[in-house]
This record gives structure tokens, sequence and C-alpha cells, in this order.
């Protein structure tokens, strides 16, 4: 039971986990913490276009 959960649901577990890690930096201070929030909040959006963006193989 433990291996369909993960694999359905360890992507969006994962972006969500780097979401909350970016806005909790974002509002905890500056410098390090700027940057910190800039790849953390970027990586989900980043992830999103390449994912929706990419050509889909034809598989026959």
């Amino acid at each position: 039971m433990k291996r369909p959960f993960l694999r359905m649901w360890g992507a969006p577990i994962a972006l969500a986990l780097l979401t909350i890690i970016g806005l909790i930096s974002a509002l905890v201070g500056d410098g390090v913490w700027d940057h910190v929030s800039a790849v953390a909040l970027g990586m989900p959006v980043l992830l999103c276009l390449w994912f929706g963006l990419r050509r889909r193989t034809k598989t026959t």
C-alpha cells in the first residue's frame, strides 16, 4: 500500500513542501532568505512549465 501512495502523491507533496519552504523563508528575513525563497518558489513553476510544454511522444 505504501508504493501506490507515494507514486501518486509523492510529486504533489514535494511541490507543496517546496512552496511552504519558499513562503516561510520569504517571511523570515532578508539576504540569503530572499534567494532561498526565490529558488523554492521558482522550482514548482519551472517544473509545471517543463512538463506542461514538453512535446508528447506518440507511442504506437
